[in-house]
This record gives structure tokens, C-alpha cells and sequence, in this order.
């Protein structure tokens, strides 16, 4: 039986890596499960991010990668399950260790809204919202956190 010799540092960083899968029906499709992670983030100490803080990680590449493929009339909103709370346009999203994520934003009528859920009930759903007529370009929340996780 051959197994392939690796350095210790490499053995640490396959077992500390986030392990990830996904199927499309159209090959080639983007997502962020075959994507590295960001350098900033894949060279931080993994093993000592809170649940709520790897939610959130993986809640803002999902966002940035619904986002590129996004036209410039649409722009992403999100809904939750459970209740009647409808969609949230995401206008910011944040985290509070070990175990809650918050969410920013406004409902389709304009009305300020924050959703705080603990990580043990997280099941969002991305939506593609028209953007405001009275903006130019649609508002890119995704790239924003992504690029906040690569300043990090």
C-alpha cells in the first residue's frame, strides 16, 4: 500500500481545511465550494474560528459568487424560513462569537430590518431583487465582505 509522504505542515493544513462538495447540472457552473478560500482566511489559524464566525466566512462567498452572476438591474436579497418574515435586501451582515449572525438590511417596501439568528438555525435563501430605480448601479454587498475577510 503507497501513500503519498507529506510534510508535517501540509498533513496540518489538509486536515484543517474546510472540506467541500457540490454538483450542477450545467458543467462548469460557479460555486463557492470548488473555490480556495481566501488567502487572509486560509492563513489564519483555522481550528480556533467560533461556528458563528465560519458561518459567516462561507455565507459571504456563497453571497459574492450569487452576486457575479447577477445582472446590473438585480441585486441580492435574502429570505428566511419559519414565520412570515419575507425577504431582506442584505445591506450588511456581521457575526457575534461563538454562535450568532446577524443580518442587515430592508424589506421590498423600504422598512429597516435586522434578522439575528443563532448558527443552529441558519437556512438562508438567496434572491435576486430589482434594484432600486432611483440608483444607477445595484448595491454589491458580497464584495464588500469578501473583500473585508481579505483586509482581515
Amino acid at each position: 500500500m503507497s501513500e503519498e509522504i507529506k510534510t508535517t505542515a501540509e498533513a496540518i493544513e489538509s486536515a484543517a481545511l474546510p472540506k467541500a462538495r457540490v454538483v450542477h447540472t450545467q458543467d462548469g457552473a460557479a460555486s463557492p465550494e470548488g473555490q480556495p478560500l481566501p488567502e487572509a482566511v486560509a492563513g489564519s489559524d483555522l481550528e480556533s474560528k467560533s461556528p458563528a464566525e465560519w458561518a459567516y466566512i462561507r455565507l459571504v462567498l456563497y453571497i459574492k459568487n450569487f452576486e457575479e452572476q447577477l445582472d446590473a438591474d438585480h441585486e441580492v436579497a435574502m429570505g428566511f424560513t419559519g414565520g412570515d418574515a419575507g425577504v431582506m435586501r442584505i445591506e450588511g451582515m456581521g457575526f457575534y462569537a461563538p454562535d450568532i449572525l446577524t443580518f442587515y438590511g430592508s424589506d421590498p417596501s423600504g422598512a429597516k430590518t435586522q434578522q439575528i439568528q443563532h448558527v443552529s438555525q441558519l437556512n438562508v435563501l438567496l434572491r435576486a431583487l430589482p434594484k432600486h430605480v432611483d440608483q444607477p448601479e445595484p448595491n454589491r454587498i458580497g464584495f464588500r465582505l469578501a473583500k473585508a475577510l481579505e483586509e482581515e
